[in-house]
């Protein structure tokens, strides 16, 4: 089972915190061990050298017959068992030991066959030098880290800061905005080294406006073909509506008119692509809108209107200001897409200011689900260029509407259009500006 870590710990800047400490705290108990061990051994080998010193000369004046110097006796009661005994087997050896509530060098050796002489030297001064040395040593580290961390912080920060500023403008060209920028002041500078991150921010703005560039350049020659066809295309109207009837007029009529259609629908789509599209705000109820637009469509003879029915329900009626015009399309779209692709009934449903139109079909193809409606495309032969849905969800956006897809568990596609409880904001130019 693997731990579940908080989302700060992924951060860069957490990650540098901890390497640092680490780091840090590692490099400080090896100086401070080096230093401690270096410092005893050296205030040790002092003591131990006076206290052999001592231990020598008091063997001399004993062996000699004369007074012993330097607190220096014969089996002494605080000397230690195991140091007593080494000078019992013949040979000399120090220890420290606590004697009398004080640190204590004690220095022993053999004399008169079985007995051990011993000489104490005080050590209590340089036992609270390495203790107020080891103190030093805790403080000067913990000071360190601290420093260390410090400046560290802001260093990573500086850098995080322009990753998180290199992030958000990412995350704005993928939400639409082509023409967001890092622009960092920092690659600009031609004197200056170029980092890992400027780098990153240069690649970034020269993805974007690359992006830009032939996304623009699409819908420039989207709105020009659209418009370009639109004359030739007003002609072969005029003049198929000359010719005699017949079956062949009817399919040259019928072929112009999905011409006319397309190029509409290609117009529509290069309008919603530049962003610019201004609304016409009015309060409007949502059940009679959806009564409105389907009784628009059996009016004007449009085929999936006048092919089956659809069943208007009005669970909740609500009032919202939108623009009528462009909620009535979205509907109208929907609506047509579920009867030309699924099968009735088609229930148009208004609970609230939620909107759902249902079909009993087969459902909304996978692709569809995961990535949303494609232009120019459908699945199993189906009639259509499809740019229906993608107008739906066009429009949708500029309502400031959410609209979603799913697949109802008894069968059937479902389209919801979720409308905002306070109308978007009133932007952009009059439609069909360039």
């Amino acid at each position: 089972m693997r731990l579940a870590f908080p989302s700060w710990a992924g951060t860069l800047a957490a990650k540098a915190a901890v390497f640092i400490t680490v780091m840090c705290c590692a490099l400080a108990a090896l100086l401070g061990v080096l230093v401690h061990v270096s410092v005893t051994n050296q205030t040790a080998g002092q003591a131990r050298d006076l206290a052999l010193s001592r231990l020598k000369d008091a063997t001399a004046a004993f062996e000699a017959g004369d007074t012993l110097e330097w607190g220096a006796s014969l089996d002494p009661p605080g000397l230690p068992a195991s140091l007593r005994a080494l000078a019992l087997t013949g040979e000399r050896g120090t220890m420290v030991a606590d004697h009398q509530g004080r640190a204590t060098m004690w220095a022993a050796g053999p004399v008169d066959g079985a007995r051990a002489l011993a000489v104490p030297v005080d050590y209590s001064q340089s036992a609270r030098t390495i203790e107020a040395l080891d103190t030093a040593i805790l403080w000067s580290s913990i000071l360190a880290i601290g420093a260390t961390l410090l400046v560290g912080a802001v260093a990573v920060t500086r850098v995080t800061r322009r990753l998180h500023t290199t992030a958000q403008v990412a995350r704005r060209i993928t939400a639409g905005d082509l023409d967001a920028r890092v622009d960092d002041p920092r690659a600009k500078e031609p004197g200056r080294p170029q980092d890992e991150v400027g780098a990153v921010a240069v690649a970034l703005d020269s993805m974007a406006s690359s992006l830009q560039g032939k996304l623009l350049s699409e819908q420039r020659f989207t709105a020009d073909v659209a418009h370009e066809l639109r004359t030739p295309l007003t002609g072969l109207h005029a003049a198929a509506e000359l010719l005699p009837p017949g079956r062949p007029t009817e399919l040259v009529r019928d072929r112009v008119a999905a011409l006319r259609t397309l190029t509409e629908d290609l117009l529509e789509i290069s309008r919603l692509d530049t962003g610019r599209e201004r609304l016409e705000l009015d309060a409007e109820e949502l059940g009679a809108v959806a009564v409105r637009v389907v009784r628009t469509a059996e009016a004007s003879g449009t085929s999936w209107a006048s092919a089956a029915g659809t069943e208007v329900t009005v669970v909740r009626d609500a009032r919202v200001e939108t623009d009528r015009r462009r909620l009535e399309r979205v509907l109208g779209n929907l609506l047509a897409n579920a009867h030309r692709h699924g099968r009735s009934p088609v229930v148009l449903s208004v609970d609230g200011p939620m909107v759902t139109v249902r079909d009993h079909g087969d459902g909304y193809p996978e692709y569809l689900l995961t990535h949303g409606p494609q232009r120019f495309r459908t699945e199993g032969g189906a009639k259509g260029h499809g740019l229906g849905l993608t107008i739906a969800v066009g429009q949708a956006e500029v309502l400031g509407a959410r609209l979603t897809f799913a697949n109802a568990p008894d069968g059937g596609a479902v389209a919801t259009l979720t409308l905002p409880q306070t109308p978007p904001a009133r932007s952009g130019l009059p439609d069909g500006a360039a």
